[in-house]
């Protein structure tokens, strides 16, 4: 049965052209099929290794991971920046956060000559700012772009230790939040096919875009009915207040590991944790979202290989989107990043939430080093998670 199913998706949608695995090395990172990967590099403070699979016919996670001058002055500050975002209902919020968010946050860094919460804060405020003008020049062509957003979220024995937090209407103090917020709303969060979500329809309380759950006068014709409201509303439901921690680095800490949900669905913290931990550094990211995929392989009683010969679009009903980048901290490079002027990194998922910058927050006669980050969890299914080791 199984396999005469197989021989159906094969037919059907494995194109002629990618009936034998294709692989390409670069600098820039090395493509096998619909994976993409940069199994090791350096970054200014220690290693990175990313990897990310496409399940979806169009991708919706995008991801960066820069290092080095964090503003456009060249006194700094110098640091590591990590953004992975999570995508739903399209590519167009995350591939825009992508494109402008760092821009944003280089910008506030040169103004105030600093890294700071409210730098972050800044910066996400006019993302969120400028993809909603976007939404509002095409809303007329393209009324559908207001319905989708994205999540940013900017782990001895090892122990995982998960850093960031889900603002997902599943989780009970996030409804309460929610319900703080609009007291007058008793429909504010609802059960619905024994799912908890925002007015009925989304999970998450928190995003980038979404613009329809934000501002009445997109909350209309001709968006599709199933996001239309039946009463208007004078408040923004959904918030593109970003969560921010801060996590001061311990000589333990190791590496952090960076995922979309798509990762989480099929692996829990501590045994991602033991993955990276119990082998070689390269190849961190690559060895996660293959363990991913045997799991998510398994669960559908299927091969692996099978697994990998079904294509973008089908794959979806087997698996999301998956997105890892696997930061290791190197102490000694941590305490003489603000003193480190090499050359610039830029890395970015191939076509393809968790933003993390890591930076000195004093000057360097004082150094302190802190690691900083902001998370917002935007993805429908919003299980995205951070864990440091």
């Amino acid at each position: 049965m199984l396999s005469g199913l197989m021989n159906l998706f094969r037919s059907c949608f494995w194109p002629k052209s990618d009936r034998h695995v294709r692989k390409s090395t670069d600098a820039a990172g090395c493509q096998d099929g619909l994976l993409w990967y940069k199994d090791t590099g350096q970054h200014i403070s220690g290693e990175f290794s990313m990897a990310v699979v496409q399940a979806n016919s169009l991708i919706e996670d995008q991801s960066q991971l820069e290092s080095g001058c964090l503003s456009s002055h060249e006194s700094g500050p110098y640091g590591t920046f990590v953004g992975v975002y999570d995508g739903h209902g399209g590519p167009e919020t995350s591939r825009y956060i992508n494109v402008h968010l760092l821009q944003h946050l280089k910008r506030f860094a040169s103004e105030q000559q600093t890294m700071s919460v409210d730098v972050i804060r800044k910066a996400c405020q006019a993302t969120e700012e400028g993809f909603t003008s976007l939404v509002a020049k095409q809303w007329p062509m393209s009324p559908q772009i207001a319905a989708v957003g994205s999540c940013c979220l900017g782990t001895g024995e090892y122990l995982a230790s998960q850093l960031s937090e889900e603002h997902n209407a599943c989780i009970e103090s996030v409804r309460k939040e929610l319900q703080l917020l609009h007291p007058d709303d008793s429909q504010i969060v609802v059960l619905k096919h024994n799912v908890w979500r925002v007015k009925g329809i989304i999970q998450i309380s928190r995003s980038i875009g979404d613009v329809y759950l934000k501002k009445a006068e997109f909350n209309r014709e001709p968006l599709l009915p199933k996001f239309r409201l039946r009463e208007p509303f004078k408040k923004p439901i959904l918030s593109a207040e970003p969560s921010i921690s801060v996590h001061k680095l311990l000589p333990h800490d190791k590496f952090v590991i960076f995922a979309s949900d798509g990762l989480w669905e099929h692996l829990s913290n501590q045994e991602a944790v033991d993955i990276v931990q119990k082998h070689s550094r390269s190849g961190s990211a690559r060895r996660l979202v293959r363990t991913a995929l045997h799991e998510a392989a398994k669960k559908r009683e299927m091969r692996y290989s099978d697994l990998k010969k079904i294509d973008r679009g089908v794959r979806r009903h087997f698996h999301d989107d998956i997105t890892v980048i696997v930061l290791f901290l190197d102490s000694n490079l941590v305490s003489r990043a603000s003193s480190i002027k090499g050359p610039n990194l830029s890395v970015r998922g191939a076509e393809v939430t968790c933003l993390l910058i890591l930076w000195p927050l004093v000057p360097r006669h004082q150094i302190r080093h802190d690691l900083i980050m902001q998370h917002m969890f935007f993805s429908v299914v919003s299980v995205s998670r951070m864990n440091i080791e």
